[in-house]
């Protein structure tokens, strides 16, 4: 089980102070704002590996591909299209995972449940991408459980062996349900900076 410690709006400071506790799993929402950061904590820190945990906007595609050892937001045809031409175009090929809405809600990014299938397929087989698992944030308002246990099933639907669920508030429910990453972020960094 990795922890991915979730260093968005904190500084290289926090950041280096959690390195020195041996954290080397590093998660950030925004590509700019790892760029900032990362490729100089890389330089004394080789072991780090940064997951990009917020949404990719397929203009950021290429600088994520260069920068992230896994991309946790592949969510739509057109960002998996664009991801594979640039693996393709630089040869360098972090590993993705699927984020799927298991709320269904409206507002939050993700494939729905009902379309995991053909998308794994598109990503996988069409497009020949380096999908190792599926990522999800269950909604504020409902038992965590049972989208962990969701997620679960169609990992274990499709021989996936990554499951990136779980935050500070669930992680240990994750955990119970067979997440192999849980994202925590104000339980190791404390609130985040205004």
């Amino acid at each position: 089980m990795s922890l991915i410690a979730v260093s968005k709006f904190h500084s290289t400071a926090a950041i280096e102070t959690v390195i020195s506790a041996g954290q080397t799993h590093f998660g950030e929402n925004r590509v700019q704002e790892a760029a900032d950061k990362f490729p100089a904590l890389r330089k004394t820190n080789a072991e780090i590996k940064l997951h990009l945990i917020g949404p990719l906007q397929t203009n950021k595609v290429r600088d994520a591909v260069q920068l992230f050892d896994v991309i946790e937001t592949v969510d739509r045809p057109k960002l998996a299209e664009a991801l594979a031409r640039e693996m393709d175009r630089v040869d360098h090929r972090p590993n993705l995972l699927i984020q799927v809405n298991t709320g269904e809600e409206p507002q939050k990014a993700g494939v729905l449940p009902v379309d995991v299938d053909s998308f794994v397929e598109l990503c996988r087989t069409s497009l020949g991408l380096p999908v190792i698992g599926l990522m999800c944030i269950p909604p504020v308002d409902d038992e965590a459980a049972m989208h962990f246990g969701l997620l679960a099933d169609m990992a274990r639907r499709h021989a996936l062996t990554t499951l990136s669920m779980g935050m500070s508030a669930d992680f240990e429910t994750a955990i119970r349900l067979g997440a192999t990453h849980v994202r925590v972020g104000s339980a190791i960094f404390g609130d985040r900076p205004s």
